[in-house]
């Protein structure tokens, strides 16, 4: 009997050209360089232009992961988009996305579990493809939070940035590809801090897109004893003990966040994926820009272990275990 399995074929992604620099936030609020980098690691993020939407973003992004799978944008047949910044309430990004790829088949739709977004979709993408629901995923984290910053809080505007990533997802079995594959996914949410970090407005509410609003030091205390849970909890479902990760790839929020969960895990610095000081922390699209970045300097490779994981606003949190 074989076991049907999702394995990750391929990734991409795209960054708006405009790039802000710390001394361009600083003419605009009262930080500085040494203030932001401090405290968050960052020196820069990638500013989308007039008139490009999420959806554009998204759309460079899976090409360019389409490109390297050797999967047609005409046989994917299901699309997900993490996204907090979408297009319009709806339809959903994921259907402009399909609709512009030119897939006819299967469905689309949009994941809004916010900078824990890419690995709720990518979970999801897992179901469908376990359960025999779909055989080729487009899986794409893709955000435009500049377009929902107050830009005149420092304690918010310094942190975001905009980007996308996409990855491919197929079916496979032990034949066609032994032991590759998402081993194991974990996730989870509590509601109870919703306060923490969110938005003051939507459809519903205020009728108004609303800006960024976020307790930092509260996000802080939760994160690293949240993150650290659920990538034990995703390692101990895999069997695996955290000395043969190979890659760690985490949510690009926090620089000290990230240093702190590798130290709990006994992580090398070469293993772990920091881009958050180039980047910013561009939400769901942080994970699968990471992916990409490995790719290019050459630590993403076949067979490598690799745990992925997020937390975002709501709280909503979760990790993801796979063999490339």
């Amino acid at each position: 009997m074989y076991m049907t399995r999702s394995v990750i074929r391929s990734v991409g992604s795209y960054l708006p050209q405009r790039v802000m620099t710390n001394a361009e936030l600083a003419e605009m609020v009262d930080t500085s360089d040494d203030w932001i980098v401090e405290r968050t690691g960052i020196r820069q993020r990638h500013i989308a232009a007039e008139g490009e939407l999420t959806s554009h973003l998204a759309i460079k992004a899976a090409e360019a992961a389409l490109s390297r799978s050797g999967i047609a944008a005409a046989d994917i047949d299901l699309v997900i988009v993490a996204t907090s910044t979408p297009d319009q309430t709806f339809p959903a990004t994921a259907a402009t996305v399909q609709g512009e790829l030119g897939i006819l088949q299967g469905a689309a739709f949009d994941v809004q579990a916010v900078c824990s977004g890419f690995v709720y979709a990518l979970t999801t993408a897992d179901n469908f493809v376990r359960a025999g629901s779909a055989r080729n995923v487009l899986v794409i984290g893709a955000e435009t939070f500049s377009r929902i910053l107050d830009w005149t809080d420092r304690g918010t505007c310094v942190l975001f940035g905009d980007g996308a990533g996409a990855v491919v997802v197929t079916a496979a079995n032990d034949d066609d590809d032994p032991g590759k594959g998402i081993l194991a996914t974990r996730l989870r949410s509590d509601g109870r801090y919703r306060d923490k970090l969110y938005v003051d407005g939507g459809p519903s509410s205020t009728q108004t897109v609303g800006h960024l609003r976020m307790e930092g030091r509260e996000v802080f205390k939760h994160a690293v004893t949240n993150i650290s849970d659920v990538m034990g909890e995703t390692l101990e479902e895999a069997g695996v003990e955290p000395d043969k990760i190979d890659l760690f790839v985490p949510h690009q929020a926090n620089k000290r966040i990230l240093d702190g969960t590798a130290r709990r895990f006994g992580l090398t610095t070469e293993k772990v994926v920091i881009t958050v000081g180039h980047h910013g922390n561009t939400s769901a699209a942080s994970i699968p820009l990471a992916l990409d970045v490995a790719r290019e300097d050459g630590r993403l490779q076949p067979d490598k272990l690799v745990l992925m994981e997020a937390m975002g606003g709501g709280f909503t949190w979760g990790a993801v275990l796979a063999r490339w």
